[in-house]
């Protein structure tokens, strides 16, 4: 199946899913399920917070997290500062690069905004592949975690 045909067939999946609940947190858990489980070759799926100043890890699927990452450093603080999607073709190459696992090889990392327009949240997925991410992760993935304020 073709990447887009995969990503359309998850939204919809998410998106019968996520009417049973307006929890965030229950959703963000489910969007972190289903995408680790459904992508193919990543190792690492899920949501960081910023609260405070700081981006805090939410829920999360794959190994152990790093609970609180360094402000300004790394993908996830990119994203934050830029406002918008980053992918990461080769972690290794990325100047600042926080190695939660060392296994990680490639990454993108999508902003999600609130309904304010607001960041407030991060998805972050790493992967134990090089270049695994591409512009049509990217709009995919924009385009799920729109589903988390319906």
């Amino acid at each position: 199946m073709n990447k887009e045909k995969r990503y359309q067939r998850i939204y919809i999946q998410l998106e019968q899913l996520l009417k049973k609940t307006g929890d965030l947190d229950a959703r963000m858990a489910t969007v972190s399920a289903v995408l680790h489980h459904k992508l193919g070759m990543v190792l690492w799926t899920g949501f960081y917070s910023l609260k405070e100043g700081e981006l805090i890890v939410k829920s999360y699927q794959g190994p152990l997290a790093c609970q609180v990452l360094k402000k300004n450093t790394g993908v996830c603080w990119t994203a934050v500062n830029k406002q918008k999607t980053i992918i990461v073709p080769d972690v290794h190459q990325f100047e600042g690069h926080i190695a939660c696992d060392p296994r990680s090889k490639s990454e993108i990392v999508v902003p999600v905004f609130d309904t304010d327009k607001k960041i407030k949240w991060v998805l972050d997925i790493d992967s134990k592949v090089l270049n695994r991410f591409d512009e049509t992760d990217a709009r995919a993935l924009e385009k799920i975690t729109g589903l988390l304020f319906l």
